[in-house]
């Protein structure tokens, strides 16, 4: 049984960065899911997000959602920062050394601008590798190769854009297997010698500060992934 917290991993990589910035490549699935994960992570990393989805059935389903993630990414880049709206008695994330305050009190945490990489939509080089596994029940190995597919786009374009770090919003999901997608990412990181940065983003409320995230920046959810075969078991629910 993996007991790993890999919240706690990463926490403890950014605790020890330094003065230094390092640059992270960051696979984002849609708007809402990284809109926790930046708010983590910007303070500590130059941020590009690689939107790369090939899973997304519907071109215009990939389309709204890419759209979704270029305003959101556009409206907080012209904030000085993320407002801060949680609960004081919340469980806190690591201490960010030059938080300031507006004039309302509220928490405004500095952060490093954040790029967008449009990334390859080709669903094809999903259906090649959810071959013979179409009956597979969600969460299961399809799923598993899917994570891997895009992972896989990441650290070869952390590689080739010589980035320090790589990682997915993946983890924020309840329904996603973080110790899976963990172990593929490191897999990955060693195949292509880049450091791969663990996560497991739900953890500490992070799910539900993306769905406050998202109501805040009026984000378009979805209640499935995007494949055609998460779209008819989501209907089925």
């Amino acid at each position: 049984m993996n007991n790993r917290n890999y919240n706690k991993e990463m926490e403890n990589i950014i605790t020890n960065l330094g003065e230094k910035v390092p640059s992270l490549l960051l696979h984002s699935c849609c708007a809402p899911c990284s809109s926790a994960c930046l708010e983590k992570l910007a303070p500590y990393f130059d941020v590009t997000v690689l939107y790369y989805n090939p899973n997304i059935t519907n071109p215009e389903e990939y389309n709204k959602r890419l759209e979704e993630e270029r305003r959101f990414i556009e409206q907080i880049n012209n904030q000085m920062g993320f407002y801060s709206k949680c609960s004081d008695t919340a469980e806190t994330d690591i201490d960010i050394v030059n938080n300031v305050n507006d004039t309302s009190g509220s928490s405004v945490i500095p952060f490093h601008p954040i790029k967008l990489i449009d990334g390859r939509y080709e669903p094809s080089e999903f259906f090649d590798i959810a071959k013979g596994l179409e009956k597979c029940p969600e969460g299961g190995e399809r799923c598993f190769k899917c994570y891997e597919l895009r992972l896989r786009e990441a650290a070869i374009a952390a590689l080739n854009g010589n980035y320090d770090y790589f990682t997915t919003t993946l983890t924020i999901s309840p329904l996603k297997n973080a110790s899976k997608l963990n172990e593929i990412g490191e897999a990955l990181a060693a195949e292509y010698q880049i450091a791969f940065l663990p996560s497991d983003f739900k953890k500490k409320d992070g799910y539900k500060r993306s769905i406050a995230l998202s109501n805040e920046y009026n984000l378009y959810r979805q209640n499935f992934c995007g494949c055609i075969y998460s779209q008819v078991n989501s209907q089925q629910v």
